[in-house]
C-alpha cells in the first residue's frame, strides 16, 4: 500500500481517480435523492458495480482510489430512513469495497482516500448549517473512515471557507492527513463568493496537506489552481468536470450520463498544462471523467 506521504514525496503528479457516480449513471444505477450514490452500497449489484468501477480506475493507473463515501454523512443517511449503526455499515462498506480494488494487481500499492461532502448541498452555500452541526456531523464521519482504514481523508467539492475549517479540524482531529478541495466558478471565486485564493490559504495554513479544486468546469479549474497556487507554499492539484453542461442550468443534478466536454485527449492534454504550467501536483478527475480519461493522464505523464 502507498501512504499519502510516500504519494506526495515520492510521485511527479498523485494520480487520483476520477467520476464516480457518473460512471453508476453510465452502468445504469440510479444517482437519485434521497440515498444518491450511497444506494449502490446497499444492494449486490449496485457493489458490483462499485467494485468494478475502482477496479477500471486501478487498472487504468489511478494512485488514489476515493471510496464511495461523498453521500455518506449522517445528514444525507437520516433522511433516507437510516440509522446511525446502518450508516456506519455502509461506510465500512464503502471503504473496503476500495481497499479490495486498492490491493488488487502488481506493482506499487495504492492509497483508499475517505471522501467527506458539505453536510447539506455542494452547490448552495447558503444551507450551510452552524458549526456545532458541522463539528458534529463532520467529526462522526471522518472517525468513521479512519477506524474502517482509509490512508487520508479528503474534504471535497467544499463551497464555503467556514465549512472547509471545521471538517478540516475534525478530519485532523480523527487522525488522518487530509486534503481539502473547493468547488469554484469563474473568477477563482467559491460559490460563496469568497476568493478561493483565501481559501486556499487558510486551509493550508489550518493544516491541509494539500489544497485543490474540483467539480469545476475546466475553464474555471484553470484559473481556481492559478491562485491556490500562488497561496500555497505545499502541494496543489485540480480534478475537474467534464460534462457538457451547456443546455442545463447551472448546478442541477440530472439522474442520467452526461457526454464529456473534453474527450481523454483532451483531458490529458489540459492537464499537463496545469502541471507544467500552474505546478500540480495532484491532478484527476471529477463529473463526466471516465477510467479511459485516467488511462490518457497515465499515458500523458509518461
Amino acid at each position: 500500500m502507498t501512504g499519502h506521504r510516500g504519494l506526495l514525496s515520492t510521485s511527479d503528479v498523485v494520480r487520483l481517480d476520477g467520476g464516480l457516480a457518473t460512471e453508476l449513471q453510465r452502468l445504469g444505477h440510479a444517482v437519485r435523492s434521497p440515498w444518491w450514490t450511497s444506494g449502490a452500497l446497499r444492494t449486490p449489484a449496485g457493489r458490483r458495480a462499485v467494485a468494478e468501477i475502482h477496479a477500471r480506475y486501478r487498472r487504468a493507473g489511478a494512485q488514489v482510489l476515493t471510496a464511495n463515501t461523498f453521500r455518506a454523512g449522517l445528514r444525507v443517511l437520516h433522511r433516507a430512513g437510516s440509522d446511525q449503526a446502518g450508516a456506519a455499515e455502509l461506510v465500512q462498506t464503502a471503504v473496503a469495497l476500495a481497499r479490495a480494488a486498492a490491493g488488487a494487481g502488481a506493482g506499487a500499492g495504492v492509497a483508499v482516500a475517505g471522501s467527506i461532502a458539505p453536510v447539506e448541498d455542494c452547490y448552495q452555500p447558503s444551507r450551510v448549517p452552524p458549526d456545532r452541526e458541522l463539528r458534529a456531523e463532520h467529526g462522526w464521519l471522518a472517525r468513521q473512515l479512519v477506524a474502517a482504514g482509509v490512508d487520508l481523508l479528503v474534504v471535497e467539492t467544499v463551497n464555503m471557507v467556514r465549512e472547509a475549517r471545521v471538517a478540516l479540524e475534525q478530519a485532523l482531529g480523527a487522525g488522518a492527513p487530509t486534503w481539502v478541495s473547493f468547488v469554484c466558478t469563474d473568477g477563482a471565486r467559491l460559490l460563496s463568493g469568497e476568493p478561493v485564493g483565501v481559501a486556499a490559504r487558510v486551509a493550508e495554513r489550518d493544516g491541509a496537506a494539500a489544497v485543490l479544486v474540483n467539480c469545476t468546469t475546466p475553464a474555471a479549474t484553470g484559473e481556481a489552481l492559478r491562485e491556490i497556487r500562488d497561496a500555497c507554499e505545499g502541494p496543489v492539484g485540480a480534478y475537474p468536470n467534464v460534462e457538457d453542461r451547456t443546455r442545463l442550468p447551472a448546478w442541477t443534478h440530472v439522474d442520467r450520463a452526461l457526454p464529456p466536454a473534453l474527450d481523454p485527449a483532451g483531458f490529458a492534454e489540459l492537464a499537463l498544462t496545469w502541471r507544467d504550467e500552474l505546478g500540480a501536483g495532484v491532478l484527476g478527475g471529477c463529473c463526466g471523467t471516465t477510467p479511459q480519461h485516467i488511462a490518457a493522464l497515465r499515458a500523458a505523464l509518461g
